[in-house]
């Protein structure tokens, strides 16, 4: 186990908690399972989990990263830059989309253009 401080969200805690009163046979594993909503078979899961590697278990390994097809920060500003353009103000999501692709040969689907504002 890593040492070190980790954090914990409400759900996560909730979790730990009642997954060591089922560790330390203050509750059974229906208690618990019916205390987080979950299966019987998901408790002996996740009790096999935090009593190897500790509250750490809990926390998904994704946690913090950033997902490898969101648009890079430099791109985000870009858009935003040329969005507050005065002749661009006014413009929709389509159109701006066809502007950014055409003239500036920015390729960004319009949901992912949406997300921006």
């Amino acid at each position: 186990m890593k040492e070190g401080k980790i954090t914990l969200t409400m759900k996560q805690l909730k979790r730990y908690q009642v997954i060591c009163s089922y560790i330390d046979k203050q509750i059974t594993r229906r208690e618990a399972a019916e205390l987080l909503s979950l299966s019987e078979r998901q408790i002996t899961r996740l009790k096999k989990g935090v009593v190897e590697s500790g509250a750490e278990f809990l926390i998904h390994k994704n946690t913090g990263k950033k997902p490898v097809h969101s648009i890079s920060n430099e791109v985000k500003e870009a858009i935003l830059k040329i969005k507050k353009t005065n002749s661009l103000k006014n413009v929709n999501f389509l159109h701006f989309k066809e502007i950014l692709s055409e003239e500036y040969s920015i390729e960004i689907s319009y949901s992912s253009l949406g997300s921006q504002y």
